[in-house]
C-alpha cells in the first residue's frame, strides 16, 4: 500500500494575465476553490496513476482538517477517487487554505495559510501500517518533526520511505539515511546540503552516494536529473503544446514516481511515469482535478525518451 502523510488544503486559483509586482493590484474576473495540499495533491496522483495501471493497491491518506465547512470540498477529490481517509483528523484549527496566483503561460505565485496542517502528528499512522509492503509518502508542508519521528519509526520497520523535502528545509542526517527514495528541486537541494553545490547533477550524485538512495532533483522543464550510488539519470519532461498551470506539477512528479515504484518498475522506468504524470497535471487549472489527465499515463509515457545516463 501507499500511505501519504501530509498536508491538506482548500486551494483558491486566480488567473491573472501577469502577476502582480510588489504593491501592485491586478484584476481578474473570476477565481475558483479545489482541494490541494502538497500531500493530498500527492495521493491522488499516486491513486490516479496507480488506476491507470489497473492497479488495486490500497493508498491511504494521513493529516488533518478543521471541523469546519472547508473540511468536505478538502476531501472531495481524496473520497471519489477511492483513497482511505479514515486517519484524516478533524481538528479544532481552520482547515488549510491556499491562496494561488497563475499568470498566463502556467507560473504561479502561492501563499499557504497551515491552519490544521500545522498540528499533524506522527502517531496518526499506527504501526501495523508500516510494514515491508508500505510506501510511506511525506513532504515539509506539516511540521518537520514529526515527519522525522515518523520516518524513524517506519524505517526499522521495513516501509519504504518517499520524502519530498519541500517547501525546503534542513533534514538531520540520521533522516536522510533511513530515506529510500529523496525528491527535492535545485533550490531545496542546495537547503539539505547547506549550499555546497549549486549543480543539479552533483546534487544528486552527492545525496545518493552519502546517504545510499534514490535521489530526483527536479528541473521543471528541463525534466530531471537522478542517481543511484552507483549511477545516474537524466530524464526529459514531457513534451507539451500549452501549459496551463504548473502549480500540480511537481506534486503529480512525487505521487506518479511512488505509484510506478510501489508497482516494482526499475528506476529509469518510474522516472519516466513521473516525467509524464508531471506534464499531464499542466494541461488543466488546478491540481487535484487537473489530475484526471493521468488517465493517459499510458497511452503518453512513450513520449518520454528512455532516461539517459547524465
Amino acid at each position: 500500500m501507499i500511505i501519504v502523510f501530509g498536508s491538506l488544503n482548500l486551494d483558491m486559483f486566480l488567473p491573472v494575465r501577469r502577476l502582480p509586482e510588489r504593491g501592485e493590484t491586478v484584476l481578474t474576473p473570476s477565481y475558483s476553490f479545489a482541494p490541494g495540499g502538497k500531500g493530498a495533491n500527492q495521493c491522488v496522483a499516486a491513486a490516479q496513476a496507480l488506476k491507470a495501471a489497473a492497479s488495486d493497491m490500497t493508498v491511504a491518506m494521513v493529516g488533518a482538517t478543521g471541523d469546519d465547512d472547508w473540511a468536505a470540498p478538502a476531501t472531495q477529490i481524496l473520497r471519489d477517487v477511492g483513497i482511505d481517509v479514515s486517519r484524516i483528523a478533524a481538528l479544532s484549527h481552520p482547515t488549510a487554505c491556499a491562496s494561488i496566483w497563475v499568470e498566463d503561460g502556467g507560473e504561479n505565485e502561492i501563499v499557504v495559510a497551515s491552519g490544521a496542517n500545522a498540528y499533524v502528528q506522527a502517531d496518526q499512522v499506527p504501526d501495523d501500517l508500516l510494514t515491508p509492503d508500505t510506501w510511506l509518502v511525506l513532504q515539509m508542508e506539516i511540521p518537520p518533526q514529526s515527519n522525522f519521528d515518523l520516518i524513524r519509526r517506519a524505517q526499522p520497520r521495513g516501509a519504504k520511505v518517499v520524502l519530498n523535502v519541500a517547501p525546503a528545509t534542513p533534514v538531520p542526517t540520521d533522516v536522510l539515511d533511513m530515506v529510500d527514495v529523496l525528491v527535492l528541486n535545485e533550490g531545496e537541494a542546495q537547503t539539505v546540503l547547506s549550499g555546497e553545490t549549486t549543480d543539479p547533477t552533483q546534487q544528486a550524485k552527492t545525496l545518493a552516494a552519502r546517504h545510499n538512495l534514490f535521489s530526483v532533483v527536479t528541473l521543471g522543464a528541463d525534466g530531471a536529473v537522478a542517481a543511484t550510488p552507483d549511477q545516474e539519470w537524466r530524464v526529459a519532461a514531457l513534451p507539451l503544446e500549452k501549459v496551463v498551470d504548473t502549480t500540480g506539477a511537481g506534486d503529480a512528479f512525487v505521487g506518479t514516481l511512488a505509484a510506478a515504484l510501489a508497482l516494482g518498475h526499475d528506476h529509469p522506468t518510474a522516472l519516466r511515469w513521473a516525467s509524464t504524470g508531471a506534464g499531464l497535471a499542466c494541461l488543466t487549472l488546478g491540481c487535484q482535478p487537473a489530475y484526471a489527465a493521468l488517465r493517459d499515463l499510458p497511452a503518453r509515457v512513450s513520449e518520454v525518451p528512455k532516461p539517459a545516463s547524465a
